[in-house]
Parts: structure tokens; C-alpha cells; sequence
């Protein structure tokens, strides 16, 4: 058995360790609303498990920051900004987000949005790290490898972001594919989770009859 691992190729073993991970992520349960656990858990899972894999092995899973990288962050947080701003203003949106509790205090609010940003650090590292920057060694369909896991892992939250979880994917690996960075993906959603936990703390940007209206055409309750 032990001569079949050291025979693997990077990507395969990059692949099995993102398989274990997300095999132990089913079974490692924190408490509903604790958002430190939440964090502690997925920082040793997500970060320390791939970093320690990434070290051993002497590979990068982009945790770099160049001009490139610093381009592609502002362009895709951009990008991203104005669908948390519509978002925020949607009625399912709304009754879901804050995950955790918090208050526009920003004695509560200002630690909630750092533990959150661990949570994406550990999210951004799994999935545009381990599974995308770092078995680049592929080319650019590794950029499709995460979609499906990410996906899954939204399964439960409301129906329009399942809907679009498997395109941001993509876009988010794609972006830091050509950065060979995960700074972009780490900064457009750590930004957009914090700006969407304040934005729903407060009256709707948008009327959110109006904003429902606009995006009746989708197939999923708004």
C-alpha cells in the first residue's frame, strides 16, 4: 500500500488529501452558530492540512501577492461587488445571512467579520489552493476540478447561491489560475461576505419586490 502512495504524482496525491479532507469534514461536527469553532475547524483542515502537504512536497498553492495578483484582486472584487449588493436585498438572502450572529456594533461585528475571514482563507486555500492553483501542473482544467465539491458543500443555503455556487467557482479558479494567486478569491469573497453580513443587518438597498421581479426568470424560489 505504501509503495502505491509514494508512486502517486502530485496532482493524485494533491486529489486523495482534498478526498480524506472532505471525508473528515463529514464527520468533524461543530456546534450550530459557533462561529469560532467553525473557524478553528476549518483553518487545520483547510489550511494546515493542504500548507503541510504543499511544504513537504515543496509545491505552492498561491499564497503569493505580485502586481498580477494585486491587478486581478480589484478587477475581480469589482466584479463581485454588485451581485452582494443586489443579493443583500433579496428576501432569501436576507432570512439566511448573518450565518452567525452579530450586530452592526462594531465591538460584535468587527470580530465576527475577522473569524469569517478565516473561514474564507481555509475555504479559499481547499478549494482554489489544493484543488486548483496548486495542480496547475494539469493546465487550465484544473480550474474545473473544485465546482462540484463546492457545490455540494452549499447544498442547504438558499436556492440562487447553490445556483450560482458551481459558475463562482470557476470564475474564483480561473481568476487565480492566471494570478497564480489565491489574493483574489480570498479578498472578493472575505469582501463580499463582510459587506453582505452589514448589508443585511440594515434596510434593503433595493426593494426587494423589485428585485425579485428582476430576477423572476430564474427557476428557483428568490
Amino acid at each position: 500500500m505504501f509503495d502505491r502512495l509514494r508512486g502517486l504524482t502530485w496532482v493524485q496525491r494533491s486529489l486523495l488529501v482534498g478526498l480524506l479532507l472532505t471525508i473528515v469534514l463529514s464527520y468533524w461536527h461543530v456546534p450550530n452558530g459557533d462561529l469560532t469553532a467553525r473557524a478553528v475547524r476549518d483553518a487545520v483542515l483547510f489550511v494546515f492540512a493542504p500548507a503541510l502537504l504543499a511544504i513537504t512536497h515543496g509545491r505552492d498553492l498561491g499564497w503569493r501577492v505580485d502586481r498580477t495578483a494585486l491587478r486581478n484582486t480589484l478587477l475581480l472584487a469589482a466584479f463581485v461587488v454588485p451581485f452582494y449588493l443586489v443579493g443583500s436585498s433579496l428576501p432569501s438572502i436576507r432570512a439566511y445571512y448573518p450565518m452567525w450572529q452579530t450586530s452592526t456594533a462594531l465591538s460584535a461585528f468587527l470580530p465576527h467579520a475577522a473569524q469569517q475571514l478565516v473561514v474564507v482563507i481555509a475555504a479559499e486555500t481547499y478549494y482554489r489552493g489544493l484543488l486548483c492553483v496548486g495542480v496547475r501542473d494539469i493546465g487550465f482544467k484544473s480550474v474545473f476540478i473544485s465546482p462540484v465539491v463546492y457545490a455540494l458543500h452549499h447544498v442547504g443555503k438558499p436556492p440562487i447561491e447553490l445556483l450560482l455556487s458551481g459558475p463562482t467557482d470557476v470564475l474564483f479558479g480561473a481568476v487565480d489560475y492566471k494570478s497564480r494567486s489565491l489574493l483574489p478569491s480570498i479578498v472578493a469573497h472575505g469582501l463580499g461576505l463582510c459587506l453582505l453580513d452589514w448589508l443585511v443587518l440594515h434596510e434593503p438597498l433595493l426593494p426587494p419586490a423589485t428585485v425579485v421581479e428582476w430576477l423572476s426568470w430564474l427557476p428557483i424560489p428568490l
